[in-house]
């Protein structure tokens, strides 16, 4: 079996700038091996290695609860977010030009931590989440403070019809003067879903718009379900 590293380096990433671009998504099947998947969800319960544990329903976000991360995060963690960040900073980039913010994000993940850092982001924003029956998670966008990337990704540790029924991951999109479109997708285990973590830009007539998304879990209606999700910029608590 190939390493991490390998495994994201074999990615076709113009098919996946092509699906972000398109749909403001891309899914790549068998990143993660099951063990590692198990691993992950063994490690749930290891008090050292979270900073913080958040209940969804008491801040109504839903049904479920997530624990952060603490650094140092586990390499396995570490690799993926820097070998990825590499890759899709340059879809960022054209993103950030097309729409004219101004704006431009560095080449590598260590430039963008300390990025996040001058401005008092320094707390990690990787996370792993736990939903049991009739769990759900509210849309949302993941942000965090005033420096944020605009995709992030999360890694699907359970396999849909065996460990859980439900809870499908939802993306929607707002086109301005439009109704919301939604897009209801279901990867399997191992696999990883990079996604817009809060717009994406679409051609129209006149040039390029801005889309609005947000991001959330459908119910659960058996079983359980852990995600492993990984922010690229850093949060300030």
């Amino acid at each position: 079996m190939k390493n991490i590293t390998e495994r994201l380096e074999g990615i076709s990433w113009e098919q996946v700038a092509d699906g972000m671009h398109q749909r403001g998504y891309a899914q790549i099947k068998n990143i993660l091996t099951k063990k590692e998947c198990d691993e992950f969800i063994s490690s749930y319960s290891a008090p050292d290695a979270y900073r913080k544990t958040i209940s969804m329903e008491r801040y109504r976000f839903g049904l479920g609860e997530y624990k952060y991360f603490q650094y140092p995060l586990p390499g396995l963690i570490t690799e993926i977010r820097e070998t990825v960040y590499s890759h899709i900073a340059p879809i960022a980039n054209h993103w950030m030009r097309v729409l004219n913010t101004g704006e431009s994000f560095p080449a590598t993940h260590s430039a963008l931590k300390k990025l996040c850092a001058d401005h008092g982001q320094a707390n990690p924003t990787v996370l792993i989440l736990k939903y049991g029956q009739d769990g759900f998670n509210t849309l949302h966008q993941d942000l965090y403070g005033e420096i944020y990337f605009p995709m992030q990704l999360v890694l699907f540790l359970n396999e849909p019809d065996e460990d859980y029924t439900g809870g499908e991951f939802v993306l929607t999109e707002q086109i301005p003067r439009a109704q919301s479109k939604a897009s209801v997708i279901r990867p399997r285990r191992g696999d990883m879903l990079l996604f817009t973590t809060n717009f994406r830009p679409v051609k129209g007539k006149k040039g390029y718009y801005r889309v609005n998304m947000k991001h959330g879990v459908s119910p659960l209606r058996s079983g359980q379900r852990h995600t492993l999700g990984i922010i690229f910029h850093d949060a300030l608590s």
